[in-house]
């Protein structure tokens, strides 16, 4: 079953490399999106696809990279519409 997710990631995950690891992991996963730095230095993420393969990126996401700190994840879950062709850095 398909599905999105909104997800917010906080705590130290700009300037460390957390918008590729997000990217890289989610084309592993074959899930379509997008992520981007927020201003509040917060890192936000939509992804859709297979709900097991958002599940995993999330894992991931909740890791990160290793010189990321993260601090809190907020999850989202949204109806997939199925409106992304790939998954990108903004």
């Amino acid at each position: 079953m398909n599905c999105a997710a909104h997800i917010v990631v906080s705590g130290m995950v700009q300037g460390v490399g957390f918008r590729y690891f997000v990217q890289y992991h989610a084309k592993q996963l074959g899930l379509t999106g997008w992520v981007r730095n927020l201003p509040n230095g917060n890192v936000e993420i939509m992804a859709e696809g297979n709900r097991e393969f958002v599940e995993s990126l999330i894992v991931y996401v909740r890791r990160g990279p290793r010189s990321a700190v993260v601090s809190n994840t907020e999850v989202t879950w949204k109806e997939d519409r199925g409106q992304f062709e790939d998954f990108d850095v903004t």
